[in-house]
């Protein structure tokens, strides 16, 4: 579609955004993702249709269909009855914020600064990058092209803040001699207000944004509210909110670009391993190692095919990086497919920590102590899944169901070390194996407040011949269900007691409350087993 590019004659502007706008995003993701879906039906007007307070209604619209006189908002009745042809697709939210943020992936090429926006659209921060392109219309104009090839229609706009580039590609205006006076000539449904808020506007008769813009701010915030008053001034570019980048700017960046397309994914990997290379030497000359790793392979028809890999220990061995992205690529589900060709790669570190210098072994070698151990967690956690390969580590709780976290192994952090510990030569205050939730039992003892003497657990009865305990612990005051159990909207005070049956088993039990105090029958609890 056409675009709308304007260039600014004030000096002063610092920030460049470039807007893109996908107006047929559903429908234009259908066409390429699924293209036997969408052949399926024939040539009829299309349209995509959610459930709304119990209708369905049209959401997006493409070009056939609104030239038949069809709108957003319309029931699927009214529009079939218009046209009983009509091509019609469940909408799909999540497949469309996937789409659109391989997408903002995929513009990566252009800024590092790529954001979503709202309603189907991207927002690039191009300060700085438009002289790579000879200038910010022919960055835009490489943009659009490469996306249109891809086969998604789009509208685009450059201007001086995030929210004017929004409005003009969404609001295409008559030409104007600069952007301001473009900005101007909007209507008052750019600012977005609610609809109640743009009808106000238009019956007091502010039709444009320039009409808005000659009226006191005071009054207009008086009668419409504040709201409107920000949004002109955001249009107006006399202040609007920070970009947000879907990827923040990583620690190192390295990138190779190709006057002709690399059609051989093989040699692509070997591209990004002189890349990792060069990392490496960058992470030793800061003293860093990295803890995470993304290759971008973009291709020539605008995708872009990202893959991370993640480190538990800092590393910038080259060889060592390879090995990661190779189990990575290894396991995707669909190959890594050039297509026309890899017009640019690009490596980022976006985590790196500190890495002292490795005590070299007798023999010459580094040492290596567990570095092994943390190699074969990584292979392993990018082999099966990161959240698959987990390790325990210590919190600082005194619940002992809360005492361990299970947490993927590569996020390795440093214990908070309160662990019970006994005297030297004791036998141990926690056992190997923990139930959670605890198991109820049926206890006897002589008085409600007092040890065990005989319990029943899954239908065996064990006779108590050695105690320990209690020990008390209570539940944490600042959060009342923290020792709760079974859905008890508070916590109860334990009493926990090891004890050993007549054939000598060890048992971790608790009385859960004390007698008068808390309830009148405590009940009962085996919460682990000792070795």
């Amino acid at each position: 579609m056409n675009a709308m590019s304007m260039d600014r004659t004030d000096s002063r502007a610092v920030r460049r955004y470039l807007a893109l706008w996908f107006p047929f995003l559903p429908i234009d993701r259908l066409r390429i993702a699924r293209p036997d879906l969408w052949a399926a039906q024939g040539d009829a007007p299309a349209v995509v249709v959610e459930n709304v307070r119990g209708a369905m209604r049209l959401a997006t619209l493409d070009a056939d269909a609104l030239a038949a006189g069809l709108t957003p908002g319309m029931t699927l009745a009214d529009a079939r009855a218009r046209e009983p042809e009509l091509r019609v697709f469940e909408a799909d939210p999540h497949g469309d914020q996937d789409w659109l943020e391989r997408l903002c992936d995929g513009c990566a090429r252009y800024t590092p600064n790529a954001a979503l926006d709202s309603g189907h659209g991207l927002m690039l921060d191009i300060s700085g990058c438009a002289h790579l392109w000879d200038g910010e219309a022919e960055l835009a104009q490489a943009a659009t092209d490469r996306l249109e090839r891809h086969g998604m229609r789009v509208r685009h706009a450059i201007a001086a803040s995030p929210e004017a580039a929004h409005a003009l590609a969404r609001f295409p205006a008559a030409p104007a001699p600069d952007e301001d006076a473009a900005v101007r000539r909007l209507p008052v449904e750019a600012l977005e207000l609610e609809a109640e808020s743009a009808v106000a506007l238009r019956r007091a008769g502010l039709r444009t944004v320039g009409d808005l813009a000659a009226r006191p701010a005071a009054a207009l915030a008086a009668r419409f509210g504040e709201e409107a008053v920000d949004a002109l001034h955001a249009l107006l570019g006399l202040g609007h909110r920070p970009l947000a980048p879907r990827r923040p700017r990583p620690a190192i960046r390295v990138e190779r670009r190709f006057a002709e397309p690399m059609g051989s994914s093989a040699h692509a990997v070997k591209v990004v391993a002189e890349m990792a290379a060069e990392a490496g030497e960058q992470l030793a000359e800061r003293g860093q190692g990295g803890r995470r790793f993304e290759a971008v392979f973009f291709r020539s028809d605008g995708l872009a095919f990202p893959i991370r890999v993640e480190t538990s220990l800092p590393i910038r061995d080259a060889p060592a990086i390879m090995r990661l992205f190779q189990e990575r690529i290894d396991s995707l589900s669909d190959p890594l497919d050039p297509g026309f060709g890899f017009d640019m790669l690009r490596l980022t570190v976006p985590r790196a920590d500190p890495m002292a210098p490795t005590q070299l072994a007798l023999e010459g070698g580094e040492a290596r102590k567990s570095e092994g151990v943390e190699a074969l967690v990584d292979r392993l956690s990018i082999r099966a899944g990161r959240a698959r390969i987990q390790r325990l580590e210590p919190r600082d709780s005194h619940i002992p169901e809360q005492a361990q976290l299970a947490l993927p192994a590569v996020e390795h952090r440093a214990p908070e070390g309160w662990v019970p510990v006994g005297e030297p030569g004791d036998p141990p205050m926690r056992p190997l194996h923990l139930f959670d939730p605890p198991q109820p039992i049926d206890v006897v003892a002589e008085v409600p407040d007092g040890p065990p003497h005989r319990f029943r657990w899954r239908r065996t009865l064990h006779e108590v011949t050695r105690f320990e305990g209690p020990e008390r612990i209570a539940p944490q005051w600042w959060q009342a269900k923290d020792g709760a159990i079974e859905g008890e909207s508070t916590g109860r005070t334990r009493d926990y007691y090891r004890v050993e049956d007549a054939r000598g088993r060890r048992y971790w039990i608790f009385r859960h409350g004390l007698y008068g105090a808390e309830t009148v029958h405590p009940g009962w609890y085996i919460h682990g087993l000792f070795a």
